[in-house]
């Protein structure tokens, strides 16, 4: 089994050094996650699997099975760009297939599973290639629900199919209307109103979770704040509050929502308990740093936010808090710790990404 770390020991963990251990801290699979995958009942497709959360999932949910003792198959489906990724599942006992989701034979050519993940999506370069943005959010996961019409599937989704809401309320639950800002948003509710009428129309249990932001040492909101007040640049409180989760956390919620997968489908907000303040973290990183941020402009009174009371009560809180977050993150950067340099731009308000 794979009980939660005790606290100390967490601390311990989160003093992470390089890739590797990072990894490490990333799949160590929880005893609801070995539970979880004891229960699966066959193997597990994971779609865009080689993205920035896929690697440590499916880690993760091997790691999981092997305690478990299950014998079903985590598969992982990727156009590879990168062979590092793709040896790194492999060793670690991952079969891994390279394909285009998006072409259909490539798509009818996957193995069927009882049980499929969607990751594959996209956010960033959407401004000016607005089509491909849809066909991968939107028609593409709709072609994935009709090829595994007879799977359970888990998907992503965005916090971002919210307009921005009052910080003072708590953020959006999941009965708050879908009102997206741009594009990008835009291809996120069609993802899910596609997946929506896929499952009633076939009786595909779904579970769509609106995640906003998953966060760990080489990207992420916090990472963005860090690295500003590490390069002493100023700090734009244009969007003043945001959630965040440690992404180990939303990994194992993914795994255990297979179990509230429905048709309609199940949907949760995937987040941590606080609503962060910008200008609040900041002051925290650089009292790690010793550095006195800068800031410009004043926070609005809203932001783009999602209330996960419905999460934690399904699941519990997450293992690691902001503060252990913020803590391993300043460590990260102060030894230049590599990152996959993709900022979040969680700052912008007109929903152009």
């Amino acid at each position: 089994m794979a009980p939660r770390l005790p606290a100390q020991d967490r601390l311990q963990a989160m003093n992470i050094t390089n890739d590797q251990e990072l990894e490490e801290v990333l799949s160590h699979p929880l005893a609801a996650d070995v539970a979880a995958m004891r229960d699966l009942g066959g193997d597990l497709l994971i779609l865009g699997v080689n993205g920035k959360m896929g690697p440590s999932l499916a880690l993760r949910a091997r790691r999981a099975a092997t305690e478990a003792g299950s014998k079903h198959r985590v598969i992982g489906v990727s156009r590879f760009s990168s062979d590092a990724n793709r040896k790194l599942l492999e060793d670690a006992g991952i079969d891994t297939i390279s394909a285009d989701v998006l072409d259909e034979a490539q798509l009818a050519a996957l193995p069927d599973a009882p049980n499929v993940i969607s990751l594959a999506a996209r956010k960033f370069g959407s401004t000016g290639d607005e089509s491909y943005t849809w066909a991968m959010n939107a028609y593409m996961p709709a072609r994935v629900a009709e090829r595994f019409k007879h799977s359970r599937i888990v998907t992503f989704s965005s916090g971002n199919v919210y307009p921005l809401t009052s910080v003072a309320s708590g953020g959006a639950t999941e009965e708050s209307p879908l009102e997206p800002v741009g594009e990008y948003a835009m291809s996120a509710v069609a993802r899910e109103r596609l997946l929506t009428h896929m499952s009633k129309k076939n009786g595909t249990p779904v579970a769509i979770l609106r995640l906003n932001y998953a966060v760990e040492m080489r990207y992420g909101v916090l990472l963005d704040i860090g690295t500003q007040v590490f390069e002493r640049k100023t700090i734009s409180l244009a969007m003043g509050n945001a959630n965040v989760i440690w992404q180990g956390d939303a990994n194992s919620i993914c795994l255990r929502s297979f179990a509230h997968a429905s048709a309609p489908p199940f949907v949760l907000n995937l987040t941590g308990p606080e609503t962060i303040s910008v200008r609040s973290v900041a002051l925290r990183f650089g009292e790690l740093f010793g550095v006195r941020p800068s800031f410009e402009g004043a926070e609005a009174p809203t932001a783009l936010l999602n209330n996960a009371a419905k999460c934690h009560r399904l699941f519990g809180y997450p293992t690691v808090s902001l503060d252990e977050i913020i803590e391993a993150t300043a460590r990260w950067i102060g030894a230049g710790g590599k990152t996959l340099n993709k900022p979040t731009h969680f700052e912008a308000r007109d929903g152009k990404f």
